[in-house]
């Protein structure tokens, strides 16, 4: 039996904020729920290449990191991650004695940089100092994200390659929720490419002064 997909149904994908939807060989498409999805750009996704993109995303190396104030919830993202079939690096720390948040940071971000991993997360307290201290090496775009909505912001329109997220500021439930939203969002290009290329002009203008 074939399962219609109705206008309906596609102005509650674009409420949810998302810009894929995924059918089935069995599925057939209303003409109006065609035209939303012309209107706002929803990219069709068959369930075949959904499931091949998976499994690719799930290959994707990771490197992990906390300060301190980050341990028991880089834990929990570490071990949810595992979990999910993603090759994830925990570089530290691995206790609850101070640390200094720029050293850790900068181990990710590093990692991302040189290609080692294709993914970065770091947790502080807030999310915000470490998140500037990765911005700081030419070629990384971290984003501090507190909810799904800038964690898939973050990936479609800017192209982030590092996660950072305040360990004292969310929840275990809504850490792993923005964890997996960030992974599985993709950079969408277009007009967001154009804006990204600015970027990086004005970095390479002050790395050549």
């Amino acid at each position: 039996m074939k399962k219609l997909i109705t206008e309906n149904d596609v102005l509650n994908l674009i409420k949810s904020g998302l810009t894929e939807l995924v059918v089935g060989k069995d599925y057939v498409i209303s003409p109006l729920a065609l035209d939303r999805i012309k209107q706002n750009k929803i990219r069709i996704v068959s369930q075949s290449s959904a499931a091949t993109e998976s499994m690719a995303l799930a290959n994707t190396k990771i490197a992990i990191g906390s300060d301190h104030t980050g341990v028991n919830a880089k834990k929990v993202l570490f071990d949810h991650l595992k979990k999910k079939g993603f090759d994830v690096i925990d570089l530290g720390t691995f206790t609850e004695d101070a640390v200094d948040y720029p050293d850790i940071a900068f181990n990710v971000a590093n990692r991302v940089k040189i290609g080692e991993v294709g993914f970065g997360i770091i947790l502080d307290a807030t999310g915000i100092p470490s998140c500037i201290t990765a911005n700081k090496i030419p070629g990384i775009r971290a984003a501090t994200c507190y909810n799904e909505f800038s964690a898939r912001s973050s990936r479609e329109h800017n192209n982030a390659n590092v996660l950072v997220m305040g360990a004292k500021a969310l929840g275990d439930e809504t850490l792993k929720s923005v964890a997996d939203v960030w992974l599985s969002s993709k950079f969408l290009g277009d007009r967001h490419q154009r804006r990204l290329d600015k970027i990086k002009a004005i970095e390479e203008k002050y790395l050549k002064s």
